[in-house]
This record gives C-alpha cells, structure tokens and sequence, in this order.
C-alpha cells in the first residue's frame, strides 16, 4: 500500500470563514485530497475572532492545529510542521506572513516539496510591481512550486517574470458534498441577492452591480449578506441586509431569490480568470448566477447560457426587469451541469495530486543521486 503523503499548511482559517473568504477553498480542496491520499494538517492562528465564528467543527479529512497569534506561536507551529513532505505557505494568513514567507523555505530538505499557495495572486502581483521593496521579491525564487487561486496567464507571466519556478492555477470549484440545492428561507427571499465582505477593492463595484440597481427598482427586495456592510452605508428601502451568512446557510440564500450576484474584486476583475467561490457555490444550488465581466468567464460557464454577464448597473437594471423564474430556473440548471461535470474539487485535487507527486518524485530522485555519488566517493 502507497504511504499516504504528510502536508503542513499555514493558512488564514479551515474552520472559520469569519472574515476568510479562502475558507470554502480550503475546505473543498483538502477534503478532496485527503480521498487523493494526503494527510494534511492545517495551521492556522487564533486571530480576529475567528476561533469564536467558527463554522465546522475539526473535520474527519484534516487535522487542525490552531496556534497563538505570537512570535513564539507561530515559531512552534513551524517546528511541528518540518517533518512533512509538503510544507504550503498560503497567503493572507493575517498573522506574521512575511516571516512566515521567509521561513517557510528554511524546511526544505532534499526529499520534500515547499509550496507557495496564492489565494489572491492578482493582488500580491499589483504589490510587488508597486514595490520594489517588497520581500516577497527575494522568497518567491525559494519556493519549489507556486499554485493559486486563480489567473490564468495574466498570472502565470506575473509570477514567471518574478522568478517562480513553476507557477500553476488551481481554481475555485464546487464540493457537491457542502452546496447543493435547498429550499428557499424566507429571510433571503427576493429578486436579487449578493454575499460578500465589505472591502475596499470591492465597495465600488458593488455599488455599481448592487446597491444603485436596488435604488432604480425600489418594487423589488434585495438581499444583501456579509460582514461589514452595516456600518455607514446608505442602503435604499428595498435593500435588506441580513449581515454575515454562515457558510451553512450558503445553500438557502442561493436558493431564496430570482438570481443571485457575484461581483468580482477590482484586481481580480482587471486580471480575469479569476473565478471566486461564491461563483460556484451558487452553480452548484442551481442557482441563476448574474456575473460582472471580466476575461476568462466563458472558460468556466457559458454567458448567456449557463451564466448572465453584466458589464454595469444599468445592465443589472434591465436583466431583472425582464428575468423570468422559467428563465432564471434553466439557467441554474445548466450551471449546475455544467460544473458538476468540470469543476469540482475532486478535478482539482487530481491536478495538485499529479503536481505535488512529480515534485516529490524529482526530489527524491535527486537524493538517491546523491547517495550514490557519496558512496561512490568513499
């Protein structure tokens, strides 16, 4: 029997997706390892709250090891984690990441593989061309491979100009498992809906693809959920805010209005193929998805078809106006095959299976040569 592989990732939150929109990444990507034969432990510091808005308990397919927010926290967590076979250092942990970045490396032995896992490439990208400074520069030409959450070339050419090694998109998917279809909750029910954190890469746009629509069609109920949006913004009448959506409800809010919004950060908008998981966790509730445009979304669904695209507020305006439960019910429909059939995480723990093998495979390779080489030497 194969020894399964040992992975050591430090990473924002698996059990909590309180203000951690890689939480339903996480969980989907490394629950289908774990069926790909991985053992992964996951690393995560017990910070802005998160440990008290948790989601899931421990779950079955990784082991949680939940560390102080400390220097000497975050030093006894990397000692844990240097007998593994992969160590993954994922972005926006939130706590110590430069050191974290520049440690990380220091584990690297012969025999084992270190991973930089970029969950918002386009925004550490835009950073390191604003910095010369930035000491990204200097660690990213450590690591052995990089994957992230999305990009497509824009990324891969970004990463490779940096000096990566290998720099390779996993992306976003669904786990038919967590979203599925469900029945409508009369807390979310209307004609529009839309989750997502306030940020300020992401307010404007939603308030151009959102909250001004809701203001034109003041005879329609608009259901508005995540963190943040409480706070000093001037919502229309029509415009419920529900604030955070546990991930457990995710299924009944996408199921509860005619259609239901993504709307893409601006970095990842300027970048493109850059699918976010809110994309897919409402494809696979059957879900009639309105998209904002950006370069790639025909590569995941089909517009028009299995996706509605927007390229501004008075698109929004117009689509609703003429939507249909008929229309919108095909449409969901059609996602939902669609990335059942091509993007679930089962796909995408297959291609880091292959990845993370053939870098393994290289390092061991290398060692035995080594091995060899000393004896012959003696």
């Amino acid at each position: 029997m194969t020894a399964r592989v040992k992975v050591a990732m430090f990473g924002s939150s698996l059990v909590s997706a309180y203000w951690n929109g890689a939480a339903t990444y996480y969980r989907g990507i490394i629950r289908a390892l774990d069926r790909c034969g991985f053992d992964v432990t996951f690393f995560e510091p017990d910070a802005y709250q998160r440990q008290q808005h948790r989601d899931i308990a421990d779950p079955h397919w990784a082991r949680v090891v939940v560390y102080p927010a400390t220097q000497d926290g975050m030093e006894a967590a990397l000692e844990q984690a240097r007998d593994a076979d992969v160590v993954v250092k994922a972005s926006g942990v939130g706590v110590f990441d430069e050191e974290l970045e520049a440690e990380v490396p220091l584990l690297k032995r012969a025999t084992n593989t270190i991973v930089f896992w970029d969950v918002d490439a386009p925004a550490t990208l835009e950073r390191m061309r604003e910095n010369a400074g930035d000491p990204f520069h200097a660690e990213v030409r450590r690591y052995d491979l990089v994957l992230t959450y999305g990009g497509g070339p824009p990324v891969i050419d970004g990463y490779q100009r940096f000096g990566a090694r290998q720099c390779v998109p996993i992306y976003n998917a669904l786990d038919p498992e967590t979203h599925f279809p469900a029945d409508p909750d009369p807390r979310f029910c209307g004609t529009l809906g839309f989750l997502g954190n306030r940020l300020p890469d992401r307010e404007a746009r939603v308030r151009e693809f959102f909250l001004n629509p809701a203001a034109q069609l003041p005879d329609l109920r608009f259901v508005m959920g995540g963190s943040g949006w409480e706070r000093d913004v001037a919502l229309s009448a029509n415009v419920c805010n529900v604030g955070h959506v546990y991930t457990h409800e995710h299924n009944a809010f996408n199921c509860s209005t005619l259609a239901v919004l993504n709307v893409n950060r601006d970095s990842m908008a300027r970048t493109g193929y850059s699918p976010p998981t809110r994309v897919f966790e409402a494809a696979g509730a059957g879900a009639c998805l309105v998209c904002d445009a950006w370069d790639g979304l025909a590569e995941f669904l089909e517009p028009g078809r299995e996706v509605l695209r927007v390229s501004s507020g008075e698109e929004v305006v117009a689509l609703l106006l003429g939507l249909t439960p008929d229309t919108a019910r095909r449409i969901g429909d059609r996602a939902r095959r669609r990335v059942l059939a091509e993007h679930t995480y089962n796909n995408r723990a297959r291609e880091v299976q292959r990845l993370l093998l053939d870098e393994l495979a290289v390092g061991a390779t290398f060692a035995r040569r080594g091995k060899e080489q000393a004896s012959a030497s003696l």
